[in-house]
């Protein structure tokens, strides 16, 4: 193991979306119980140092991978196709007339069935781009486009927040 090994390498897993959920935990756990700063406390201030470097390095990784959407962000990247949020935001036509269509949705609704069935609606978009995305990534190798899904993922993902921030705003 060597601290700039990608996320993969570190944690031992193939360099693919679609990922084996309990393997990814079970990696994370042993790589955890290796580097722990308390299994060095007998060693010094530096070795726990050095102990916590990689702990804070595994569990970065770790972040990375059980998170769809930062995993498919960095096989982007790895693969030569950053995902430029900040500065690329360009987006299909219809998929703006979506989020539009959303966020009037969410914006008139005044019932809890109202918003309840747009959290839904979204659920099911969501759960389809990813199986959409994992095709592109692992089937297709095309990064940059899938770098375009994972940025209208992300406008997903936030409009996701929001919809959950007003069903807890009405108590559900």
């Amino acid at each position: 193991m060597k601290l700039d090994d990608d996320d993969f390498t570190l944690l031992g897993l193939p360099r693919r979306f679609a990922q084996d959920h309990p393997l990814v935990d079970t990696r994370w756990r042993e790589l955890q119980a290796q580097v722990h700063p308390d299994r060095f406390a007998a060693e010094g201030a530096a070795s726990q140092r050095i102990a916590m470097q990689w702990a804070v390095r595994v569990n970065e990784a770790y972040q990375r991978m059980k998170d769809p959407l930062k995993r498919a962000a960095y096989l982007c990247e790895l693969n030569g196709a950053a995902i430029n949020s900040e500065s690329n935001t360009a987006m299909p036509p219809g998929f703006l007339v979506q989020q539009m269509e959303w966020r009037e949705a969410l914006d008139e609704a005044t019932l809890l069935s109202d918003i309840e069935s747009l959290a839904d609606a979204v659920t099911t978009h969501r759960r389809q781009a990813l199986e959409q995305l994992q095709g592109t990534l692992d089937e297709q190798r095309d990064y940059s486009a899938a770098s375009q899904q994972v940025r209208a993922l992300m406008f997903v993902e936030r409009f996701a927040n929001d919809v959950d921030g007003r069903l807890e705003a009405l108590g559900q």
